[in-house]
């Protein structure tokens, strides 16, 4: 099993290298969840003194980045994709709901775009799940939570392009 981030980044890296693509992000994702069901691997990654977000390891090559995140307090997410990236979001501790959304109509300059709702299910230590470009997903929580978080590209250079949505019945 996987001991250290480094090692992680580097076997991510082989994954995504023999296999870009959504293909390649499941075998990332699928390689996450044993880790974030070991509590060991949870509390050295993801210290109860982790922040908000913190970079753990980007890739010189191929730019994708680990994160780790510590959220305190009760959130409701707001639908989102990651613009021109992916994101494997991976549960370590505590609960997330996660929701996933149809686009009914995309944002313009004449205001937000509109969704549906389409999926709605737990995240629990150990599990992991892959938004590929242009899925609209949000997530909420009633309690603090850890994760593991893989981007494709470093998605802080991109969030203040994230465009409105309102959902429709």
């Amino acid at each position: 099993m996987t001991k250290s981030i480094d090692e992680l980044g580097r076997l991510c890296g082989a994954l995504l290298k023999a296999q870009p693509g959504p293909d390649g992000r499941q075998k990332v994702c699928d390689l996450l969840k044993p880790l974030l069901a070991d509590n060991a691997f949870v509390d050295k990654a993801i210290p109860e003194s982790t922040g908000e977000r913190e970079l753990l390891y980007e890739d010189p090559e191929l730019k994708f980045c680990i994160f780790a995140e510590h959220k305190g307090g009760a959130k409701i997410g707001k639908p989102h994709d990651h613009g021109p990236s992916w994101a494997i979001y991976g549960q370590a501790a505590g609960e997330t709901e996660m929701t996933e959304w149809e686009l009914v109509k995309a944002p313009s300059k004449d205001g937000p775009g509109k969704v549906r709702r389409a999926r709605i299910y737990k995240m629990t230590p150990g599990s992991a799940y892959v938004y590929n470009e242009g899925v609209l997903h949000s997530p909420s929580r009633t309690a603090p939570t850890r994760l593991i978080r893989v981007e494709g590209v470093n998605l802080d250079q991109f969030r203040a392009l994230r465009p409105e949505y309102e959902e429709v019945p």
